[in-house]
């Protein structure tokens, strides 16, 4: 794979007891230095334009004069650090380069993943919360639309958390599909299965609040019994997935329960997905917060495009699973 990458994500710190650390991009570099065909491209930073186009412009202001200032705490989770706002930049603009090497036809080897830091999928139109203050993959999406002539693009958030801030400024849009699968309850409590779109953004929002517990297999009949026919019908030119690893079993914030073969299982059937309708596909880091545990995940999302073939899970589906997968389909539609 393409990985991008700036040290300018570095230099956004928090603090030594934030889980949000610039030690995840360091433990991601170190992981793959053992990996064949690794590529590393800095790209340029967004613009405010660029961020404008998603976020209200007021917001951004006050931001970055926030950091200018010198940062502190947004919220109770949420901080900011004089050199932030640059690191933010960077990471939309890494997004953005994902988003445009994918178009140019990028893939196999060279599918790009975009490591940037902080993440975004919680920022939402007028604010930052959940370690987040610009939606990064939601950058990246507008910026396919208007500026690289994508009509229509997809976004499966697979973070543990729900990707409430994609949701948020794409609720009522025709032209972007979101799909988040998320650990049910946990942070921000938003992503029930009635949350489906509104306006012309009717049925275009897809979310699977998952149970406690929920494992390998679990998520595999959520890719392919409920993901794939929903991505197949919307027809995208362009599949973003939100690559978090924070519902890896070992992870100290969630209670999913998923292996690190479940990334390149999930990785794979995405892949073709995209090969199936065509679209072009792009990888944004999200979360992860046991750093050997995002290492490994993230290294094995890169295998998969290496050739390494994933180990499919053994297992049925839970009941608790089957039922909400029975309820997401019967929102949308889907022949589940």
């Amino acid at each position: 794979m393409r990985f991008g990458y700036s040290d300018t994500c570095l230099e956004h710190d928090p603090g030594s007891r934030h889980p949000e650390s610039p030690d995840r991009l360091r433990a991601i570099r170190e992981g793959l230095k053992r990996k064949h065909g690794v590529e590393y491209v800095e790209a340029d930073p967004a613009t405010i334009e660029q961020l404008a186009a998603v976020h209200d412009r007021e917001y951004l202001e006050e931001i970055r004069s926030f950091c200018a200032d010198g940062g502190g705490n947004w919220d109770p989770d949420t901080i900011a650090v004089e050199e932030t706002w640059d690191a933010a930049l960077r990471s939309a603009g890494l997004a953005c380069w994902a988003a445009e090497a994918a178009l140019e036809g990028e893939d196999g080897r060279e599918t790009p993943f975009s490591l940037g830091r902080p993440p975004g999928h919680h920022a939402v139109t007028d604010d930052a919360m959940g370690f987040c203050f610009a939606n990064n993959v939601a950058v990246a999406a507008q910026h396919a639309l208007e500026d690289l002539r994508a009509r229509r693009v997809a976004i499966v958030d697979w973070d543990v958390h729900h990707g409430n801030g994609t949701q948020d400024i794409f609720y009522d849009r025709g032209d972007v599909f979101v799909a988040s699968i998320h650990e049910s309850g946990l942070y921000p409590g938003t992503g029930d299965v009635d949350e489906a779109g509104e306006g012309d953004g009717e049925g275009t929002t897809v979310n699977v609040p998952m149970p406690a517990g929920a494992d390998d297999a679990d998520y595999l009949r959520t890719v392919e019994g409920v993901l794939a026919p929903a991505l197949e019908s919307f027809d995208p030119d362009l599949l973003l997935v939100s690559a978090g690893f924070d519902a890896h079993r070992h992870d100290p914030i969630s209670r999913i329960r998923l292996s690190t073969d479940a990334y390149a299982v999930m990785t794979d059937r995405l892949r073709t997905i995209a090969n199936d309708t065509d679209a072009a596909l792009a990888f944004v880091l999200e979360g992860g917060y046991g750093l050997e545990l995002l290492a490994e995940s993230v290294a094995i999302v890169h295998e998969v495009f290496d050739g390494q073939r994933p180990i499919v899970p053994d297992g049925d589906v839970s009941d608790d699973v089957d039922e909400t997968l029975s309820a997401v389909a019967d929102v949308h539609g889907i022949d589940y």
